[in-house]
């Protein structure tokens, strides 16, 4: 039985290339509002399935939103979301909470850097396609799923980028 990957390994895959073109020529508010959505809407619920009350996920998300509205520092933000990371360290085992952990974490890091953004088609894409189809599916049905994935991503982003 293979050892599930933790990530999607591929930046040069065209969905990833395409989604961090689209990154570059956003502001930083606009990324964060981006990937906290995102990450609450599509990837909490699979940290929740099995982690349902382990906060640290939600607590991060929350931190970011904080933070970007002027209501918490970043140090007080920094701390939630090393707890969201710890979350996804301890979840050895279970794949899909993993990545969505890890997803979120970096999701809600991207108030410290805008670059961390890029985690969540990285990590997220692979949980969801994990969740779809089970962590023993061909790993090439795993990365089409996962590209689909981050193209619904960029849909969100162009969406958030437009206001709308």
């Amino acid at each position: 039985m293979p050892k599930a990957r933790k990530m999607l390994s591929d930046r040069d895959a065209p969905c990833i290339q395409a989604l961090m073109k689209l990154i570059e020529t956003q502001s930083k508010t606009t990324l964060v509002v981006w990937a906290v959505d995102y990450s609450e809407k599509m990837l909490l619920p699979l940290w929740t399935k099995n982690h349902p009350v382990d906060l640290r996920p939600q607590r991060a998300l929350d931190a970011a939103r904080a933070w970007l509205a002027g209501d918490m520092k970043l140090p007080q933000a920094k701390a939630a979301i090393l707890g969201c990371h710890a979350a996804a360290r301890e979840a050895e085992g279970d794949p899909v909470g993993q990545a969505a952990a890890r997803a979120i974490g970096q999701s809600a890091s991207t108030i410290h850097s805008a670059r961390h953004c890029v985690g969540l088609p990285l990590y997220g894409a692979l949980a969801v396609a994990y969740d779809t189809l089970g962590t023993q599916a061909d790993w090439e049905k795993l990365q089409q799923c996962a590209a689909e994935e981050c193209g619904r991503m960029f849909d969100a982003l162009q969406v958030v980028a437009e206001g709308k």
